[in-house]
């Protein structure tokens, strides 16, 4: 590491639960980044950010992309895959092929190992072409992008979903046409491509959900939790959170405990289009859940709030917050806690959205993840050095596999 230069003139300090602006760094002489978007979908694994999908229809002028051919065939939508290495803060455009979705906005997505499954979503104008196309990339190998061939009574094409994977089950709860909205859960047997209804909304129970999209959802292996969203003229909070038990097969209704430290109501605000991790501590195994950002239609927020699943206790992260209010972002979490939130909205006017990448540790990770931090810091350009060498220098494999 002696051919590396810090660059950094002050002592590498571990900050848990403050956001940090991740500047990207230059590849040759010239920045590769992607343009700001709304609407896309992001994934982490402990060395990248994936970005998929996304929507900007100001950038008609824009001369770096008019002689790019995919994005003049599918303006104002995008159709890229992105990647962002965390150890050396290079975006790439990755050269995925086969069968790549035409619904480009609001799709939902998770990761499974190397897979990333891609779900439902909308072409432009939005609602006009819907999907209720499963979609999975390898992002170990070619990306390559191909559709899961199902049966069974499928969910309506839709967007604004989300979906939680249970297992070989993935579940789809909610979403619009862009006129109608629903609360029905879907099932999909990963194994056998099979679709089935697990319960259709009729107004048989109070307890049932309002429609909405852009909600999200959490998941503790029995109960999936339907957190905000809404429509086009509401949107729904947190302080009662419809449950649906997996056990039961019905929805409930659960009342959450407001943090008595925040301000009144001691709830987050109802809101859409916001960001949302789920995380275990690392000490006591209890699953947290972590919102930030969203809009109510009049107000776009910043702030970040916790709630803890076993016990539904909220807690407003006082010192944790975004650094500027955003919505129609998207967030997502590293296996050692580490929450990134890349794009988004940040004008109540709808025209400014961000390609900026901010992160925060969400809990006290592992001494080794805040070594490597500190390394990285102090060696900014390591991603230029040989592997061999950095093995030599007695990194461990484990790390040195982290860069790109």
């Amino acid at each position: 590491m002696s051919n590396t230069k810090p660059t950094n003139n002050y002592t590498y300090t571990f900050r848990p639960f403050v956001f940090v602006k991740c500047d990207p760094k230059l590849v040759g002489d010239r920045f590769q980044v992607p343009k700001g978007r709304s609407g896309h979908r992001i994934v982490c694994d402990d060395k990248n950010l994936y970005s998929f999908g996304g929507y900007n229809p100001f950038l008609n002028d824009d001369a770096e992309i008019r002689n790019d051919p995919v994005w003049m065939e599918n303006r104002p939508l995008f159709k890229e895959l992105w990647k962002y290495n965390f150890a050396s803060k290079i975006w790439q455009r990755l050269s995925c092929n086969g069968t790549i979705p035409n619904e480009l906005a609001s799709n939902t997505v998770v990761l499974k190992g190397g897979t990333m499954m891609i779900y439902g979503g909308t072409g432009y104008p939005f609602g006009t072409t819907c999907s209720n196309q499963l979609h999975i990339c390898n992002l170990r190998e070619d990306y390559k992008m191909k559709v899961v061939n199902v049966n069974g009574s499928c969910p309506p094409k839709l967007y604004g979903q989300a979906i939680v994977l249970d297992g070989l089950n993935l579940y789809t709860v909610g979403g619009t046409t862009g006129f109608d909205y629903t609360a029905d859960i879907h099932r999909l047997d990963l194994r056998t491509g099979m679709w089935e209804e697990v319960y259709i909304c009729t107004g048989r129970t109070w307890k049932e959900p309002q429609g909405r999209y852009r909600h999200e959802l959490a998941f503790d292996g029995t109960r999936i939790y339907l957190l905000g969203g809404g429509t086009a003229e509401e949107v729904y909070g947190f302080q009662d959170i419809p449950a649906f038990n997996l056990l039961t097969g019905s929805w409930e209704s659960l009342t959450t405990r407001c943090d008595p430290g925040a301000s009144a109501p001691g709830f987050p605000a109802p809101r859409r289009c916001h960001g949302c991790v789920q995380m275990s501590d690392n000490e006591q195994q209890e699953m947290m859940v972590y919102i930030c950002g969203g809009y109510n239609g009049t107000e776009i927020f910043r702030d970040v709030w916790r709630l803890e699943l076993q016990s539904l206790q909220w807690t407003q992260m006082m010192k944790c917050h975004l650094p500027r209010a955003i919505y129609f972002h998207s967030a997502a979490v590293t296996p050692s806690g580490h929450m990134y939130s890349f794009g988004g909205i940040t004008e109540e006017n709808n025209s400014n959205r961000t390609a900026d990448v901010n992160c925060a540790w969400m809990c006290i990770p592992k001494l080794t993840e805040m070594c490597w931090e500190a390394i990285l810091y102090y060696n900014p350009s390591l991603h230029l050095l040989p592997k061999n060498q950095l093995l030599m220098c007695g990194l461990p494999l484990e790390f040195v596999n982290r860069i790109d």
